[in-house]
């Protein structure tokens, strides 16, 4: 049986019925002054955005949930949130359906047997001196359905046999896993984050191809290093630091 949470201390929630996407509303609420961690769910999207500007397809019974967040801290160091949130979400899927292969994609995904079945985009405005003004952490999970078009294979809970929650259940575990780890990103550093990622990760010591803006290239998956940067081992033994890109295994 799936343990009860607690919605986090300190976290406001805003639940709507339909909205063109949650990051939009959270830019929105960031610009009007709202201070308070907030989670912005909605049950439609009409235009919910994934990395690199792609529609990300907001089926009906799926989860679409972005937090509000300002951190007061770098915006580089802001980033490393994917991976908290990428942590959450993973605890998160590990209560309903602890035997679906759960693991962890660089930068931002989360798989189940080997498919996406979640996606985090981190947006942010910054303030002069360097700092996040906001950093808004949109999260999509597929808990009925899937996109079938995607060019990394997709894959829903249903989809696997797994009688999934409601999107309001999900975001209850989700948001009590994502308060837990955020305070160990505060108080700790990215030092644990890394570790609990790393050992959650898919494709450690294997072949990977790295997409990036205007190349493609092939190394090994040596890990990521102390700020969230992928290692990719190349032919004669150097390593090459990969800030931003796309990871396909094989």
């Amino acid at each position: 049986m799936t343990a009860v949470a607690a919605w986090p201390a300190g976290y406001a929630l805003l639940e709507l019925d339909g909205i063109d996407s949650t990051n939009q509303e959270a830019r929105r609420r960031a610009a009007a002054g709202e201070t308070r961690p907030l989670w912005i769910a909605a049950a439609r999207q009409s235009a919910g955005r994934g990395r690199r500007g792609r529609t990300w397809q907001s089926a009906p019974g799926n989860l679409f949930a972005t937090l509000l967040l300002r951190p007061d801290k770098p915006a580089g160091e802001c980033a490393q949130l994917s991976f908290v949130a990428a942590l959450a979400v993973s605890d998160m899927l590990a209560r309903f359906a602890p035997h679906a292969g759960i693991t962890l994609k660089w930068p931002n995904d989360v798989l189940a047997g080997g498919r996406k079945i979640a996606g985090i985009l981190l947006e942010s405005e910054s303030q002069a001196d360097g700092a996040a003004a906001w950093l808004a952490v949109g999260i999509g999970v597929n808990l009925m359905a899937f996109p079938k078009d995607t060019e990394f294979p997709a894959v829903s809970l249903a989809a696997a046999g797994i009688a999934p929650p409601t999107p309001k259940d999900a975001l209850l575990h989700l948001a009590a896993a994502f308060a837990k780890w955020y305070e160990t990103w505060r108080t700790a550093g990215f030092a644990p984050v890394r570790e609990a990622w790393l050992s959650r990760a898919s494709g450690v010591g294997s072949h990977i191809r790295v997409r990036l803006a205007s190349e493609e290239i092939s190394g090994v998956f040596q890990g990521i290093d102390d700020s969230g940067t992928l290692l990719l081992g190349l032919p004669g033994g150097t390593t090459r630091f990969i800030a931003a890109g796309e990871v396909f295994f094989g």
